[in-house]
């Protein structure tokens, strides 16, 4: 069954499709690969091939207006719209005194941070003990929580509208 001619045969085959491997690997280098050699590029300087303009350099110098700073949302803040806003924390934070994911939030304007007894404060907040939850720490903490607390372990994204922000605020000082 296996005679001199069908081993020679298998052995051709094995090492002609080595050698076809071989040759696609090195064809594929070849055209694909930038290395650190004479060919590669290195210390060469890359072109972007085209631009669009889009006049974002000629806007750029001329002022971006914001909208209306927090302290004048603030004044006309609506608890009522703060409590719909509060759904979004409901998962973690709770109005009852008790811990849950994260610590109640029951008093929490005008309270020191990382004051909630027992709950497991990250080291940034714990560091910033000494300072109280006021409207405008609570803003900025709202915003981008991990921006004004690097490190913490709340994983929620922030409230990007200034009138949400303040809303759950309003909403906030009203619980006690």
């Amino acid at each position: 069954m296996f005679d001199t001619m069908t081993m020679t045969k298998a052995t051709g085959a094995i090492c002609g499709s080595l050698l076809v491997y071989l040759f696609a690997a090195w064809g594929a280098e070849s055209l694909y690969h930038v290395g650190h050699d004479s060919h590669g590029g290195e210390g060469e300087e890359i072109a972007q091939a085209y631009s669009i303009d889009t006049g974002a350099e000629e806007s750029a110098g001329e002022a971006v207006e914001e909208g209306p700073d927090f302290a004048t949302v603030l004044a006309s803040a609506d608890p009522a719209a703060g409590e719909k806003v509060f759904a979004k924390c409901k998962s973690c934070h709770k109005l009852d005194g008790a811990d849950a994911t994260g610590p109640h939030l029951n008093g929490v304007v005008g309270r020191a941070k990382a004051a909630s007894a027992g709950f497991a404060y990250s080291d940034v907040l714990v560091g910033m003990a000494a300072d109280v939850w006021s409207e405008d720490n609570l803003n900025a903490f709202l915003e981008n929580p991990k921006g004004y607390a690097p490190g913490t372990k709340m994983s929620f994204a922030g409230l990007p509208k200034v009138e949400d922000r303040a809303n759950l605020i309003a909403y906030l000082a009203t619980v006690q």
